[in-house]
């Protein structure tokens, strides 16, 4: 009922906003224009109600492209790493609920909760094995259980790296092994909670690992205090043991990617709430050793979010992002696509995985992009590879994209939690 009355409050909020005025055009592309923000004294808070996909219902494929499920019935599958026998890792883990310090934040939990993008965590990492090459994963074993929160994974050499929310925590592996016992060694210790995701992506050469910590809260409403070592990248050197902040000031960096062409790291960012509904941009960016990208203090352009307290200086040395995706598109998932891989997209360039608004006036995500790249930079407007996951009155969503990464054979493969599927992308033919 509290969650009904929610949507009702949202939605006269929404309708008040919207009198006489015109809707922001999405803010996409290297050089956006940014609307001027508006604080909302009352956030936005409009989310579809997770319905799932009925038998037969998959997402809508770009011409010439056809999507089946490679694997169903998951709990709530976030990311996926593929192993080099072309074994697929599927991390199930969820937002579990924080603790509710206002009326504000209950009527968050209630409005996540009826979107299914909160509850209990599954904690584990499955492993699906796909023997006859038919496209539909015959094999089903739990690789891993009781984590906190997985996401990230990657493997070096007989070493399997676990991204938990509190820590990063290194496993031996056995190659063409189902099933990994075992506490592990804890490598790193992150703080857990608020953007709870922990991605990882190692170097090329296998010596380093990097890693994304998110924000604690939207614009460091607790203090810096508690936000310290969070809104990174960090870096992980296998060798010595030792980490440290690479970049800072990325409100919640999540997939990363490299460029091969130039080695340069790439990362997706949920940025801020609370300005309006294109301000600012959710953003694809490279990433520079000792950069910061802002936050809290400001965002493109050196704009200041007087909401904050603010450091001068901070803002002064802050990077402006490479390109925007669209205010609150939820871009999380992040991976390289060489040209070919997939018809008609005839470019290099990134696909991103848009997970989906929850708190504008007109929805935006709920989609798989392609962003094309040429000389290691965005060169062009974003791709439709999948989308449908979001009902046209935009009321309920079938499924949610996050993780998207190369499967074997040269498909995409897309992790959809809300259908608790992971969707296989090819050629229709």
């Amino acid at each position: 009922m509290f969650a009904r009355l929610v949507a009702m409050i949202g939605a006269g909020a929404i309708l008040m906003r919207r009198w006489g005025a015109t809707t922001d055009a999405p803010v996409v592309g290297s050089a956006p224009n940014i609307p001027e923000a508006k604080a909302q004294s009352i956030p936005t808070l409009k989310m579809p109600t997770a319905k799932g996909w009925e038998p037969g219902h998959v997402p809508t494929a770009a011409e010439g492209l056809a999507v089946n499920a490679f694997a169903s019935n998951l709990k709530h599958p976030r990311w996926i790493y593929v192993m080099p026998n072309d074994d697929v890792l599927v991390a199930e883990s969820c937002e579990e609920p924080g603790k509710i310090r206002t009326a504000f934040d209950y009527a968050i939990y209630s409005t996540m909760k009826r979107a299914s993008a909160v509850g209990v965590s599954a904690n584990r990492i499955s492993l699906y094995r796909d023997s006859d090459g038919d496209g539909i994963a015959e094999t089903h074993e739990i690789f891993l259980k009781d984590q906190r929160q997985p996401f990230g994974m990657a493997l070096i050499d007989s070493t399997f790296y676990v991204g938990n929310t509190d820590g990063l925590v290194a496993f031996p592996y056995v190659n063409g092994a189902t099933q990994i016992v075992g506490e592990g060694q804890r490598l790193v210790n992150f703080k857990p909670g608020g953007h709870w995701t922990r991605s990882l992506l190692a170097s090329d050469d296998g010596r380093k690992l990097y890693a994304g910590v998110g924000s604690l809260t939207n614009i460091a409403d607790r203090g810096m205090e508690v936000e310290e070592g969070r809104a990174a990248i960090y870096e992980l050197d296998i060798a010595s043991g030792n980490s440290r902040v690479f970049a800072g000031g990325l409100r919640n960096a999540v997939g990363l990617a490299w460029e091969p062409n130039t080695q340069v790291l790439w990362t997706v960012v949920n940025e801020r709430d609370g300005l309006g509904d294109e301000v600012p941009p959710d953003y694809l960016t490279s990433v520079r050793d000792g950069g910061f990208y802002g936050w809290p203090y400001c965002y493109w352009g050196k704009t200041v979010d007087d909401r904050v307290p603010q450091d001068s200086a901070m803002v002064d040395k802050s990077i402006d992002p490479d390109y925007a995706l669209g205010g609150h598109t939820a871009s999380l998932g992040l991976c390289w696509m060489p040209a070919g891989t997939l018809p008609g997209f005839d470019e290099d360039g990134m696909v991103i995985g848009q997970h989906g608004s929850w708190n504008r006036s007109n929805l935006s995500g709920y989609a798989v992009v392609f962003v094309p790249f040429a000389d290691g930079k965005p060169a062009g407007p974003p791709r439709d590879i999948l989308t449908g996951f979001l009902a046209p009155d935009e009321k309920v969503s079938y499924g949610r994209p996050v993780g998207v990464t190369i499967g074997p054979g040269g498909c995409l493969l897309v992790a959809d939690d809300v259908g608790d599927v992971i969707w296989r992308v090819t050629g229709a033919n």
